[in-house]
């Protein structure tokens, strides 16, 4: 493994590039292309103002934007002067906001656009500067981007990194509780991408394509430190509504996205053939044809490797996109520790997040949790050293993953240790598997299982689809069937709470890397869920009802 820092990486390939296009910004139909010399030009002489303004003793610089060629300027140009980069959500509410800038210490914001600038604005602590990104006004005392480039051009920043320098701060999504800050070094970055490459051998001037937020590290590390360190040309994505249009255009070779995104991938599908049955009897009368027409309207025709992560899949979904010659896998990593197992396209496990990638240890610990050992993972997190002592313990990094590795060395995961809760009989219940088999219904588009305390679990289901409510319940009531045939009796469903509501990042119930918060469809859903619990217990029935 290399111990080249990230800015090394980054002068390499500029000078074995300098005309090659590196990064292609969208704004409707037209494209703004950076070589990896301008590119360089604007990092360096960045790089160059924020160490002479600030210095290179660590400074923590929050980084607030929409995906976009600046970001990586910004946060390269962070990283070269010595500094720290705080990437900061475009979705984050304004608690979430203010704790994350006063714990952090911040006390420079680099603004690029973004649809929470009001709410960061109202709670940013007083003193702290912002340098704003070309074409953004925030109408504060402010410095532009393209004067500082400016005042510094052809200057590069003097401090020399070692490997082991933090470089960033990665805030958890936090499903529960405060966000934990991840310290991030170039050990901690540079490795795992090595690792990921070594995995899916992605060739030479690979098409990656930016569309999940750069806040998020695997956005982060699979696409933007991955284009740093093998050159690989990254095309930033206009908005979510041009996603289809643009995939299409970049026809990338790489593709992660968390469940969520595969699940709106499919609904398109499904809906640009008017319905599941219409594109069944496409495929039924010309598989080939119609599997071809749908990877090419996604932009994966040509793509290596596509993978799921960061939230549990749905075996039903994996199960589709293979019908369709897609070969969709699960891998595993988190904030603290990224890229530690992975399926590949020629020996995928449906259902299994993988082996073990080459250099990384996995036993089962207590509580079946997964312990890991590698090179590459987080120190620890910032300013929590109690947080710290409880993520690593006797030389191994504790997930908070349920697991179990099979003879052939596959693990599967059953949730999260947090999320396990016992019923009023006192007996445990799983919910992750419970969801994963009923997430196979084709109605339901996001679902979460309560039963804490309960007498009877209860199922939450998300539906949009536009059939009568009649067939939605018969469909849905059929799945709950086969699902309690096949667990336990402590853990059969009792009961179903309908909605049509989407759960999203704006709404509060989906994290900002899309996952579900359990104790916010709780505090949504509780009260009417436990009553319906207690009836289906009494009645000895399964309840439906919407909400």
């Amino acid at each position: 493994m290399s111990d080249k820092t990230l800015y090394e990486y980054l002068q390499a390939n500029t000078s074995q590039h300098p005309d090659k296009v590196w990064l292609r910004d969208r704004l409707g139909d037209e494209f703004t292309e950076w070589t990896w010399q301008q590119a360089y030009e604007q990092i360096s002489a960045a790089a160059a103002w924020l160490e002479k303004s600030y210095g290179s003793a660590k400074t923590n610089i929050a980084l607030l934007s929409r995906n976009r060629a600046h970001w990586f300027f910004a946060d390269l140009a962070i990283i070269g002067s010595g500094n720290v980069t705080v990437p900061l959500f475009t979705t984050l509410n304004a608690d979430n906001a203010k704790y994350i800038l006063e714990f952090a210490e911040v006390s420079v914001l680099i603004l690029g656009e973004t649809t929470n600038w009001d709410v960061i604005r109202s709670v940013l602590p007083a003193g702290v500067e912002i340098i704003t990104l070309p074409g953004v006004d925030c109408n504060l005392p402010c410095r532009k981007w393209d004067d500082i480039v400016a005042e510094c051009a052809g200057l590069e920043p003097q401090y020399q990194a070692d490997f082991e320098d933090l470089i960033s701060i990665v805030f958890t999504s936090g499903t529960t509780g405060a966000p934990k800050g991840s310290l991030q070094t170039h050990r901690s970055s540079v490795i795992p991408v090595e690792r990921l490459q070594d995995k899916t051998a992605l060739p030479e001037n690979t098409r990656a394509f930016s569309y999940l937020p750069l806040a998020h590290i695997a956005e982060r590390h699979l696409v933007e430190f991955h284009s740093v360190m093998h050159a690989s040309q990254v095309t930033f994505n206009e908005s979510l509504e041009t996603l289809i249009r643009d995939l299409a255009e970049v026809q990338p070779h790489f593709l992660f996205g968390a469940p969520r995104v595969w699940e709106l991938l499919q609904q398109a599908v499904i809906a640009s053939f008017g319905s599941m049955q219409k594109l069944e009897q496409a495929l039924v009368n010309d598989h080939s044809g119609t599997s071809q027409k749908v990877r090419e309207m996604l932009g994966v025709q040509h793509a290596e490797y596509l993978l799921s992560g960061a939230a549990p899949a749905a075996k039903s979904m994996l199960a589709w996109y293979a019908r369709l010659g897609m070969q969709l896998v699960e891998g595993f990593g988190q904030t603290e520790a990224m890229a530690l197992l992975s399926n590949s396209g020629e020996d995928n496990r449906i259902g299994s997040i993988g082996k073990a990638i080459d250099g990384v240890e996995i036993k089962i610990g207590a509580e079946d949790e997964m312990l890991i050992r590698a090179d590459g993972l987080s120190p620890g997190y910032y300013k929590m050293p109690e947080k710290t002592a409880e993520l690593w313990r006797d030389g191994w990094l504790h997930t908070g993953d349920k697991a179990r590795v099979n003879e052939d060395g596959y693990v599967y995961l059953f949730g999260r240790v947090k999320d396990y809760f016992k019923t009023i009989h006192g007996k445990f219940v799983a919910p992750a598997p419970i969801e994963n088999d009923f997430a196979a219904c084709h109605v339901v588009e996001q679902l979460c299982l309560l039963g804490r305390g309960y007498s009877k679990t209860v199922m939450v289901c998300v539906v949009a689809s536009q059939q009568d409510k009649s067939t939605l319940e018969q469909a849905i009531l059929e799945q709950l069937t086969a699902v309690n045939t096949s667990v336990n009796k402590h853990e059969r469903i009792g009961a179903i709470i309908i909605t049509s509501e989407p759960w999203t990042i704006e709404n509060g119930v989906l994290t900002p890397t899309l996952k579900v918060r359990r104790d916010e469809v709780e505090t949504r859903f509780g009260e009417k869920a436990q009553v319906m619990a207690r009836e289906s217990a009494e009645q000895r029935t399964v309840l439906l009802e919407w909400a």
